[in-house]
């Protein structure tokens, strides 16, 4: 069976288990979520085993050290992958709600309930925990997935795999309600993406060739975001003892996220007492310095030490470094911050530390961004941070989803009805 007819026989297979899923009760869904948990730990020798034979692999093809980072399974991984499961079954189940009844003059009574969206594709990279946690989020909101994970962790996610299966089953769920293809042929993404008529919507995880290719050639919806090239703007009403602070945590804490700052704005009346303080912390944590002529003159005169000073270009304020680099440039005020923001932003995240209120709120209002933050740290855009339990990843796109996606964006909402006896005029 050549591959199109293979990913065809999945589609089928996929669109069928998500039918039965979508009328699944809760206590299903949680007793499988908990069984696949039980499994996860049960495997856990096995899920080592494999694991390695993909490290062994991913070393012998010279993969560099992030990348086997990410790749790297151990008992610490997988009692959390076992945990992340029990936690999505703790979460409310959004299937079912019914939320903004209220009656109409005709009589009838008008509300929306949620509902499943159907068959989700989700594409990630060298990361085996994210087929655990894609496949939790998806059971949960009541859908059936298909996961094609990179092929470095191909054994990984084969035996992940073999885990949830065993869980659905044990529920009573249809084990095609969670799909990992299970092949390395990259000619499995194309025809993932270009399946509609049985696959609804499409999430890709991982770097900007991956997103921009399923971006380009997708058929199907997609809930993506490319760049995470986020801002810090600081008002000249910020308060000193909350700048450093922050800028260090959203800067500094992990190099490598999407939701971590690349951008430092700073207003010209503060930025001789402001500057300085924030770059002796990032002077002292190896961070490089891309900076405007303005604060470039202000920072050659300070006392940094082997600061690694460098003038910034013009790409650099659109750059989503993932590495110790910030840009920095002085602004003129508010307007300007707002505007340079709204020009170079990947629309993730952004913050404003200041304690004044009406810019604050013209800041939340005006930043075209999926979270906007008022004196806290942009590592705070994640889908456990704002309570959401877990996410499948973060949008930056205004439809369907936008910012960190959960179990209420694996979901759509359809408008319902309930009458008696009336007719209209």
């Amino acid at each position: 069976m050549d591959l199109q007819q293979t990913m065809q026989d999945i589609g089928r297979r996929a669109r069928a288990a998500s039918r039965l899923m979508a009328t699944a009760s809760t206590a299903a869904k949680n007793d499988a979520l908990t069984a696949i948990a039980a499994e996860i730990r049960r495997q856990r020798d096995a899920l080592i085993a494999a694991n390695g034979k993909d490290l062994d692999a991913a070393r012998t093809a010279g993969l560099e050290a992030a990348m086997l980072e990410r790749l790297t399974l151990n008992e610490k991984g997988i009692e959390a992958m076992a945990t992340g499961l029990e936690q999505v079954a703790a979460l409310p189940d959004p299937v079912g709600e019914i939320t903004d009844v209220r009656r109409r003059p005709s009589g009838i009574q008008v509300g929306r309930m949620r509902v499943p969206l159907g068959v989700i594709g989700i594409i990630y990279e060298a990361r085996p925990n994210v087929t655990a946690e894609a496949a939790a989020l998806c059971l949960k909101a009541g859908n059936a997935a298909i996961l094609r994970g990179g092929s470095e962790a191909i054994r990984s996610n084969r035996a992940i795999a073999v885990c949830v299966h065993a869980g659905l089953k044990a529920a009573g769920l249809p084990e095609e309600a969670t799909q990992v293809i299970d092949t390395t042929d990259r000619a499995a993404v194309g025809a993932l993406i270009t399946m509609p008529q049985y696959v609804d919507v499409i999430v890709p995880r991982g770097g900007k060739g991956l997103i921009a290719r399923v971006s380009n050639e997708a058929k199907v919806p997609v809930i993506k975001h490319l760049d995470g090239n986020c801002h810090i703007y600081i008002d000249d009403d910020a308060d000193p003892a909350k700048i450093v602070s922050i800028v260090e945590n959203a800067k500094t804490q992990r190099y490598g996220t999407c939701n971590t700052a690349e951008t430092l704005l700073i207003a010209y009346r503060i930025a001789a007492t402001a500057l300085p303080a924030v770059a002796v912390m990032l002077a002292a944590k190896g961070v490089e310095m891309r900076c405007c002529e303005e604060s470039l003159a202000i920072l050659r005169g300070a006392a940094l030490g082997e600061a690694k000073l460098v003038a910034a270009r013009e790409e650099d304020w659109r750059e989503e470094f993932l590495a110790p680099i910030i840009a920095i440039k002085l602004v003129a005020g508010l307007d300007e911050a707002i505007a340079h923001i709204n020009t170079y932003s990947s629309a993730h995240t952004e913050a404003i530390v200041t304690e004044n209120y009406t810019r604050a709120m013209r800041f939340l209002r005006e930043v075209d961004s999926s979270s906007v933050m008022v004196n806290a740290s942009t590592r705070f855009a994640d889908g456990f941070e704002y309570g959401l339990g877990a996410e499948i990843g973060i949008s930056t796109d205004k439809f369907h989803a936008r910012g960190p996606v959960g179990l209420e964006g694996l979901t759509s909402q359809k408008w319902i009805v309930f009458g008696n006896g009336e007719v209209r005029r």
